[in-house]
């Protein structure tokens, strides 16, 4: 995502701007991927489709599309909300986005008020979690498993009869 150019001895860090998500059906297939919960925002992926030029996937940029709701505020939060992100994705410094991924960043109201480091930060930390082996990001899933088997294994306790 960045470049680095060469001036009279001096590296200069240049950021692209990332690839945008610009149809609805590449939200809906990023939206039934892998997810990573953060306080500012949820992070969803899933792997591009492929394209009808038969490029191929591995080799494809990775792209993004922000999602901010009419829950959040009005045009003028939404704005602010949607801009500072991009501009927090444009100037991370080595981005760990995977390419022949498609990535949504679904905005909280916590983005607006933190600091612009520490949004940067949490979009790495979301990326590299939503690629970890195993994870699924933070909070999915765990929970309810969990709690669907304690029923079950109190019934049995006391179907056998045992208080302990």
């Amino acid at each position: 995502m960045t470049e680095q150019i060469q001036d009279s001895g001096r590296k200069n860090r240049v950021a692209r701007r990332p690839l945008r998500l610009t149809r609805r059906f590449d939200f809906l297939d990023a939206a039934k991927g892998k997810r990573f919960h953060s306080r500012s925002f949820s992070l969803q992926a899933g792997r591009q489709r492929r394209s009808p030029t038969g490029e191929d996937q591995a080799a494809a940029a990775p792209r993004f599309g922000f999602t901010v709701t009419k829950k959040i505020g009005s045009a003028v939060v939404r704005n602010r909300i949607r801009r500072r992100l991009k501009e927090a994705l444009r100037l991370v410094p080595d981005l760990p986005a995977r390419p022949g991924h498609d990535y949504v960043i679904v905005a909280r109201p916590a983005a607006l008020g933190q600091s612009f480091s520490a949004l940067q930060d949490e979009l790495t930390r979301a990326i590299t979690g939503i690629h970890a082996p195993g994870g699924t990001g933070r909070g999915t899933g765990k929970g309810r498993a969990s709690a669907k088997q304690a029923p079950a294994e109190a019934q049995d306790i006391h179907a056998d009869g045992n208080d302990a």
